[in-house]
């Protein structure tokens, strides 16, 4: 799907509207984008992507946009540069750029893909999602949103109770 309003510019982020969640990539130009990218995240995959909250690691990747947004809706949404001032363009795609092919820790709560691309363009990691879902208990407004949100939090509970017993065994 084409782009909404904006056509994004290098260090823009660009949000991806998968079902029950979003994705999150930067844009670095010439119609590319990086993107942390766990093993199970597929555009267009829809629940079959929400899996990949089970692993612990993910990948770096710079693909088109086209391909990682696949028939799913998108936008660019720098939506925090009101708090954040955003670091230099240039140092958003050179600090992306550095980065690919890297595998990197993956954790929904803490080390997901919008945490990625916010700590690429403010230096401050964080995610809306994991704050909303939060603050709303785990359960997002709507049945079919609240239904992907428990199952995502049970989800991340199940992770966590694995790695503290993987912790323990050793």
């Amino acid at each position: 799907m084409a782009p909404s309003q904006a056509e994004p510019k290098p260090g823009d982020l660009i949000e991806i509207f998968r079902f029950g969640y979003e994705h999150w990539a930067l844009y670095v130009g010439d119609g590319y984008v990086v993107h942390l990218a766990p093993p199970g995240e597929i555009a267009g995959a829809g629940a079959a992507s929400l899996m990949s909250v089970l692993t612990d690691k993910a990948m770096v990747k710079k693909e088109k946009l086209s391909v990682v947004a696949g028939k799913d809706k998108y936008r660019v949404n720098n939506k925090h540069d009101w708090k954040y001032s955003p670091l230099p363009r240039n140092k958003i795609v050179g600090r992306a750029e550095e980065l690919v092919g890297r595998e990197m820790l993956y954790k929904l709560t803490s080390d997901n893909c919008e945490h990625f691309v916010n700590e690429l363009r403010y230096g401050v990691s964080r995610s809306d999602q994991v704050t909303q879902a939060v603050l709303a208990g785990g359960v997002a407004v709507g049945v079919a949103a609240g239904l992907v949100g428990v199952g995502l939090a049970i989800a991340a509970l199940m992770r966590s109770l694995r790695d503290r017993d993987e912790q323990e065994e050793q």
